[in-house]
């Protein structure tokens, strides 16, 4: 991979089965497994994915509902394995992805300040040093020590966007984590976002708001059906986009 590219996605495809078959547990499911009496669909959510991304770069990923856009940043960032292609990353990455998936709904915000953040790869000696950070952002005061069964969405996000946030990353993946929380929030861990970018770091983006697209990133790629149909400057891209959607 050349020394300018922070992200390289070579013919990338990722198959999925569904399963034609009602199975109702887990016992009737190894039963019809063991007797290869299970049928499935093969669904193609990507299929020949290529781009580069240079570092410092900022790339936008349009498209509607089910084009394949939040399958692409979790292959990306190794969430997902394709089944074919293969994707090359240089740098650390921070993904931004379903913020607050790995809480434990029976432990407190502070225990899922750990649990979370060893998930994402911190030491527990990197999250004692920026714990008093992470609570002060998320702004849930005292609600910190209160099991995050009883939080609301909005709570959980925050967390979850005050923990992955608190690195230094080269490379960000961001899936509509601007949406989280209420107004204020939403502006506050925008401005987190644009001092990263100030910083020089590399961004894959999907969102579902073209103008936010446009105000945050510098190229774009629009998916359609799990294909690449164009790529290009970002302003290019979004008068591609603006005529597939109206």
């Amino acid at each position: 991979m050349k020394n300018n590219v922070a992200i390289k996605v070579k013919n990338v495809g990722m198959r999925f089965n569904l399963s034609q078959d009602r199975v109702d547990n887990l016992k009737e499911y190894m039963i019809r497994f063991l007797k290869r009496d299970l049928h499935f669909n093969e669904f193609w959510a990507l299929r020949e994915i290529n781009f580069e991304v240079k570092k410092g770069e900022r790339l936008g990923v349009l498209g509607l509902n089910g084009s394949g856009k939040s399958t692409l940043l979790k292959i990306v960032s190794g969430v997902l394995k394709p089944t074919t292609g293969y994707v090359q990353t240089k740098g650390k990455l921070a993904p931004l992805l379903e913020l607050g998936a790995g809480f434990s709904q029976e432990y407190t915000g502070r225990e899922n300040i750990y649990l979370y953040g060893a998930v994402l790869g911190y030491s527990k000696e990197f999250l004692d040093e920026k714990f008093d950070e992470i609570v002060d952002f998320s702004e849930l005061g005292e609600f910190i020590d209160v099991p995050i069964k009883n939080y609301s969405s909005g709570m959980k996000s925050r967390l979850g966007f005050s923990i992955a946030t608190v690195v230094e990353p080269e490379i960000l993946i961001l899936d509509e984590v601007l949406s989280v929380g209420d107004k204020k929030f939403r502006r506050k861990s925008e401005k987190k976002i644009m001092d990263m970018f100030d910083k020089g770091v590399t961004v894959l983006f999907v969102s579902h708001s073209l103008e936010q697209v446009q105000r945050i990133c510098d190229r774009a790629i629009i998916l359609d059906g799990g294909h690449l149909v164009a790529k290009g400057p970002v302003d290019k891209v979004a008068r591609i986009y603006k005529n597939m959607t109206e």
